[in-house]
């Protein structure tokens, strides 16, 4: 534990040596046979369990261990148990046939003091505040009608970020298409919700930008206190503060917004209703509606729609911009791939306009690139669930109170589903002897970039409308480099970061050069 000061090690240790102590004791003199049948285990320290078996890189590290034990195992992180699935037939043995067993999440603490003690949608626990904010976002907030609304908006962005490029580009700069990327999701985020984009002032867009991306890092960074239930409530990582001036910070700019938009509808109000202009309207007015509705279901506070942005950004922001991250480095990497798709575009786009979300249809190999990316770099590589009773898994013992991970990075490489499963080949959604017609919904567990069941992700139907139109912008506009060297070079550095989202290692900066005779109408 190099790097801690020794007020927070000594006390660590002191508890540390006493818990070892206990539970060898009681391992020795007062334990009693537990005679069910759990999943295949690796050996086990005690106290700790199998923490020294992980990785930064956890679904890695996951899958060398289900690699190496089977599909389905058991792990003690800490004091807490878990099971790892790494097998599609287990994967839905659990989220589908034990749906209402596997219905909740684990409760990292960190997490559930960014989303106001899990006054959200994502961490919330199962229960009738649940169910009406799933059917809220399936319906209202992120329902189809809802979506094709905020199109323009989309449209608007996707323009944004290819003259940003285009600018670059000229002036022979380089490009962060991950950052790029995130100011795309960002933007599209804050308009929807809060009918207002980035602010014009650079030096405020990055402090917006950084604050976002600090919740989203603390709720997932692993707390040592939530692994041993003797260190509940100890601060050993000193996280308190980070986690305060986060959110103290988030709460002071959604207290801003909605004092401001709650005035604005006081004073619509005065002048009388319009119910047309009001279609019009973003999710945060559909929200407070919803909140001022005495004939509404669940009443929602001004917390609970503070937790449900927070939310929104935080997975909102993530799942997209890495998608197309990960995918133009395959495509560099893959010149080939790289020339198809755009052939294909350049055939039923042209190049006098900018490709749109309606051209998406009739791009299958475009389609199939974004499906091979999703299978190779899952944004969230693993699906966590808890359960809430006691089941049987696969002949398997599972108890009440189980941490379940379900391992996508492992399961989109599983050789009994997929040929050649580390090569990069959209084809493999074309058709052909190895092909799989598979969607991004969930319903087929060999292919579940979104996860299944229940608790899958609300936000998918909005990524998938904002990757395709991205990613075919960059590939119809622009050839790309890497620094220093020649086009179509190969992208070497594939390398994956730690964390709950699947992120490179570092991030892919490239140059681009114009490749259309003139840059189409922006």
């Amino acid at each position: 534990m190099a790097g801690y000061p020794d007020h927070v090690l000594i006390p660590f240790l002191i508890w540390l040596c006493s818990a070892i102590a206990v539970r060898i004791l009681i391992h020795r003199f007062g334990a009693k046979k537990d005679h069910s049948k759990l999943p295949p285990s690796p050996p086990a320290y005690p106290v700790i369990g199998h923490l020294h078996l992980l990785s930064p890189v956890t679904h890695q590290a996951f899958h060398k261990l289900t690699t190496k034990y089977g599909p389905i195992i058991q792990l003690y992180l800490g004091s807490n148990r878990c099971v790892v699935v790494s097998a599609p037939d287990i994967a839905k043995e659990c989220l589908k046939d034990n749906a209402s067993v596997f219905c909740d999440r684990p409760q990292p603490s960190n997490a559930a003091y960014m989303t106001y003690d899990k006054s959200d949608f994502a961490m919330a626990p199962y229960g009738p505040y649940w169910k009406f904010m799933k059917r809220l976002c399936m319906t209202e907030l992120l329902g189809s009608k809802t979506l094709d609304r905020f199109g323009p908006i989309r449209e608007e962005e996707v323009r944004k970020l290819v003259r940003l490029v285009l600018q670059k580009g000229l002036a022979g700069e380089e490009v962060n298409v991950g950052a790029e990327m995130i100011r795309v999701t960002n933007n599209n985020i804050t308009r929807m919700m809060m009918g207002r984009g980035w602010s014009e002032d650079e030096n405020e867009a990055i402090k917006i930008g950084q604050m976002i991306k600090e919740m989203v890092q603390l709720s997932a960074k692993f707390n040592l206190s939530d692994s041993f239930w003797f260190l509940k409530g100890v601060d050993l990582q000193q996280f308190k503060k980070r986690l305060e001036l986060a959110r103290g910070n988030f709460d002071a700019m959604m207290e801003k917004i909605m004092g401001e938009r709650e005035h604005v509808r006081r004073e619509r109000k005065k002048v009388g209703f319009d119910a047309e202009d009001h279609a019009k309207n973003d999710l945060l007015d559909i929200l407070l509606d919803i909140s001022e509705d005495e004939s509404s279901d669940m009443k929602l506070s001004r917390v609970n729609i503070k937790a449900f942005i927070m939310n929104i950004f935080g997975a909102g922001t993530d799942s997209s911009a890495l998608t197309v991250e990960w995918a133009m480095a395959e495509l560099i990497n893959n010149p080939s791939c790289m020339r198809r798709a755009r052939d294909e575009i350049d055939r039923v786009v042209g190049n006098e306009r900018l490709v749109k979300e309606t051209d998406v249809a009739n791009l299958p190999y475009l389609q199939a690139i974004v499906k091979e990316t999703l299978r190779l770099h899952p944004t969230g590589p693993l699906v966590a669930r808890r359960s809430t009773h006691d089941c049987v898994i696969r002949g398997y013992d599972i108890p009440a109170n189980t941490n379940l991970f379900v391992n996508l990075w492992s399961i989109g490489k599983d050789p009994d589903h997929w040929v050649e499963p580390h090569v990069f080949r959209p084809e493999r959604f074309m058709g052909g002897k190895d092909s799989k017609n598979v969607e991004w919904r969930g319903q087929q567990f060999h292919y579940m970039p979104f996860g299944s069941g229940t608790r899958s992700c609300p936000g998918a139907s909005l990524a998938m409308k904002i990757i395709p139109t991205c990613l075919a912008s960059l590939i119809q506009c622009f050839e790309w480099r890497l620094s220093g060297q020649e086009i179509d070079c190969e992208v070497t550095d594939m390398e994956e970061a730690g964390g709950l989202t699947l992120r490179k290692a570092r991030s892919l900066v490239c140059v681009p050069t114009l490749r259309l005779p003139c840059p189409p109408p922006l």
